[in-house]
């Protein structure tokens, strides 16, 4: 089976899945934490080299106060989570913002933690225009993109699943998923089943994957 070096996951549909189960829209996000640590292990499995994970972004933050409050605390008990794990883990995004929550900063560097293993990049208070900003230093050449790239330690993506039907990047990495094949569930990220990542590993060896080659 060929496998995709580097996967992309956009966890979408967790206020969807709270309004469907009575709740407040805001009480989605912490059920996608089993989900993620799910995912993490499956990918580890079948040999996937690196994993990146849509948290929030730069753009969710004009949501209500109780929802960005909420999507903040998931994904720091998640970045926790993955923590724990034998991995390389990076947390991408605007550190300088007051939505960027303080217990993560010290994994804006890559770090190798339990002996290390897949690389985990996980993405949070992160938006495409921050990312390119560095494209306006002095000195910067648009033929140099990958290298002004706030998320220049981050690779090129082979493939972003995403969860919950929508059939958009919403921003996600613009430069690295520019050759992506990408693959729709869907199902809402809190029902996450296995199967939806083996589905989407099974759909990739049916495409093409030229490179504009």
């Amino acid at each position: 089976m060929r496998i995709p070096n580097h996967i992309g996951i956009i966890p979408d549909g967790n206020r969807r899945w709270a309004k469907g189960a009575g709740m407040e829209k805001q009480e989605g996000y912490a059920h996608g934490l089993g989900p993620g640590v799910e995912l993490l292990e499956l990918a580890r499995a079948a040999g996937v080299k690196e994993l990146t994970y849509y948290g929030f972004t730069t753009d969710n933050c004009r949501r209500p106060a109780a929802q960005v409050a909420a999507f903040s605390a998931a994904c720091v008990r998640a970045v926790e989570l993955i923590a724990a794990q034998p991995v390389s883990l990076l947390v991408a995004g605007d550190g300088d913002s007051p939505y960027f929550p303080p217990r993560l900063r010290p994994y804006l560097t890559r770090t190798d933690l339990n002996g290390g293993g897949i690389r985990v990049n996980f993405l949070v208070n992160y938006g495409w225009e921050w990312d390119l900003s560095g494209l306006d230093r002095p000195g910067a050449s648009r033929r140099r993109i990958l290298d002004s790239l706030q998320t220049r330690d981050i690779s090129r993506v082979d493939l972003v699943i995403r969860w919950g039907g929508m059939r958009r990047l919403s921003g996600f990495l613009p430069v690295q998923s520019v050759y992506a094949d990408f693959f729709v569930v869907d199902r809402l990220w809190p029902d996450f089943q296995p199967g939806d990542f083996q589905q989407a590993l099974d759909w990739y060896q049916k495409q093409d994957v030229t490179l504009g080659g």
